[in-house]
């Protein structure tokens, strides 16, 4: 059931390979169709008889082709006793009576009607082999079918291969106008938007883990910031996410921050939510719930802009089944000095 969700395009793709293999398997082999009553044999006696008259008259028109009598009698096992029977009773024309011995000769390998037997019966004559087996046909096609289908499976792998390369989504900055807006943070610091992410998960995706680089318009690196998965519950696979975190790494100030955007369930289950708060502060997911993150050097406004619950056999609003978030990036103005990492080293030490 996993494969069949996972990959519902291969699913379907091996479905129809399957189900048109089995269909030719069972018309040619296990249960072919019969048809019945069609042959000449089965025709009216005069209808019998124009059908044998052409014959002998397209035969009289191209003699040697004796191809052209044995298909046209091929179904017909006593043809010989009919042609001769029509041959006595043509005897008004001589020329349509050579032309019947013709065909009978065909038939029965070389003897005329005047020369049967007295007792009628027709020596018995190979009957060409049929053409068809259909097997090899059958077969060629089955083989072309698997090309295809190897084809089409190596195309969904290679692209969902670069999908999960490129595992991220949407990434989008927005057109700045030339004057940018700013902001003001709790330290009454102004601080310019310079870049905005998209993120969304779904369920299935068990290695969410987008990553955004922060740059600044001169291409300079400023940090980074991202979403991933921080808790999930039950033993299922997919997994049930029930918590996620956001961080942001701010060049400058050499330290990471990070919030854990946690469901109804997890919020509220005491020992979940101290489980979880070694990894950052917790916050109660919430629709449109923007959550800020800030830095020596930046700011991180993250919008919960749409979510949904999973449905099952845990716990009400325990899991995730969509989230998408929006992080928007923002730099103070002000110069900055480079970070102090020999003090923080030595501070670690000493610590």
């Amino acid at each position: 059931m996993d494969f069949l969700k996972n990959r519902p395009e291969l699913s379907v793709l091996i479905a129809l390979v399957l189900g048109f293999a089995f269909g030719l398997i069972w018309g040619w082999y296990v249960d072919p169709i019969e048809w019945t009553q069609i042959g000449p044999a089965e025709m009216e006696q005069s209808e019998q008889d124009i059908y044998l008259q052409t014959i002998a008259d397209a035969y009289s028109y191209q003699p040697g082709n004796t191809g052209l009598v044995t298909n046209a009698l091929r179904s017909w096992p006593n043809a010989a006793e009919a042609i001769c029977e029509l041959r006595g009773r043509t005897t008004a024309d001589p020329a349509a009576q050579q032309r019947l011995d013709a065909i009978a000769m065909v038939q029965t390998g070389g003897q005329s009607c005047g020369a049967l037997p007295a007792d009628g019966a027709l020596p018995e004559v190979p009957t060409p082999e049929e053409d068809g087996s259909n097997l090899g046909a059958i077969l060629a096609l089955l083989f072309v079918l698997a090309l295809v289908g190897a084809g089409i499976v190596v195309v969904l792998n290679r692209r969902n291969s670069m999908m999960a390369e490129d595992d991220n989504v949407d990434i989008y900055t927005d057109n700045m106008p030339e004057s940018a807006p700013t902001m003001v943070t709790e330290e009454g610091v102004n601080a310019v938007p310079i870049a905005r992410f998209q993120s969304d998960y779904a369920y299935g995706r068990d290695n969410y883990d987008d990553s955004f680089s922060i740059e600044n318009s001169g291409g300079e690196f400023l940090g980074e910031c991202g979403v991933g998965i921080a808790e999930s519950i039950g033993s299922d696979t997919p997994k049930n996410v029930t918590a996620l975190e956001v961080w942001l790494f701010d060049k400058n100030d050499i330290k990471t921050i990070t919030k854990v955007v946690m469901s109804d369930h997890a919020f509220f289950d005491e020992a979940l939510k101290a489980k979880l708060a070694p990894k950052g502060e917790p916050v109660l997911a919430r629709e449109n719930e923007v959550i800020v993150l800030e830095t020596a050097t930046l700011i991180i406004n993250a919008e919960i802009k749409e979510m949904q619950y999973g449905a099952g056999s845990l716990p009400p609003q325990s899991y995730f089944e969509n989230f998408s978030i929006e992080l928007s990036a923002w730099a103070k103005e002000g110069d900055f000095d480079d970070p102090d990492i020999e003090g923080r080293v030595d501070e670690l030490l000493e610590y």
